[in-house]
């Protein structure tokens, strides 16, 4: 049984979907580019986002590029922050885990532990992590070497639950197993296709994440 849980935050533990496609699509403007919808979204949407911005804008676009569209994309996503709600049954699903928890997300440090205060959510972790840094966009395996290892967690004890593939992959990176979540950024045939265990709830995710050796 693995005793410590990793709550993925952005399309996860925050329903934050349609904000963020509509923060996409002020960044894929500022390229010229076309607008995509939710659906064409949880399709395409992976990490690094600058592969996806890629493909979306059918050209490679340089670090400075990227940076530049990176900050459109959080400048219009902090603005439409603070109508976003919890998925319906976040609380329920933290309080259901029995073992140790903490979040990670690639939103920046400075902003998240602030975010997850407003919710009520603080006391519920034993670590909240996010960023480091100035521009997004990274893979999120070695922030998860980081965050278990901050405070002593090993990655064949833990679970990570997240809403994308990338999620799996860096919980596969440290040995921990993942349960991929379908109410977030990544379309349910994807994560199905992955292998890995997928629920359509949070509370159902804990549940197969209790189960897992």
């Amino acid at each position: 049984m693995r005793d410590h849980l990793v709550w993925d935050w952005n399309g996860t533990l925050l329903n934050d979907l349609s904000l963020v496609v509509s923060s996409t699509n002020v960044a894929l403007a500022g390229a010229g580019g076309p607008a995509v919808t939710a659906e064409e979204h949880r399709t395409q949407f992976r990490r690094p986002i600058a592969d996806y911005y890629a493909e979306v804008l059918g050209r490679v676009l340089d670090a400075e590029e990227f940076g530049r569209l990176d900050k459109l994309f959080h400048d219009a996503y902090r603005v439409g922050l603070a109508s976003c709600e919890l998925a319906a049954d976040a609380v329920t699903a933290i309080r259901s885990w029995t073992g140790s928890q903490s979040l990670l997300s690639m939103w920046f440090h400075d902003e998240l532990v602030p975010a997850v205060d407003r919710y009520g959510l603080t006391t519920m972790f034993r670590r909240v992590d996010g960023l480091r840094g100035t521009v997004g966009g990274e893979r999120k395996a070695e922030h998860l070497a980081r965050h278990l290892t901050a405070f002593g967690v090993e990655g064949p004890t833990t679970v990570l639950i997240g809403d994308s593939i990338d999620d799996a992959e860096a919980a596969d990176s440290v040995g921990a197993r993942c349960v991929l979540y379908t109410g977030g950024f990544t379309d349910s045939a994807r994560l199905r296709a992955s292998g890995w265990p997928v629920a359509d709830s949070l509370t159902e995710a804990v549940e197969l994440a209790a189960k897992l050796d």
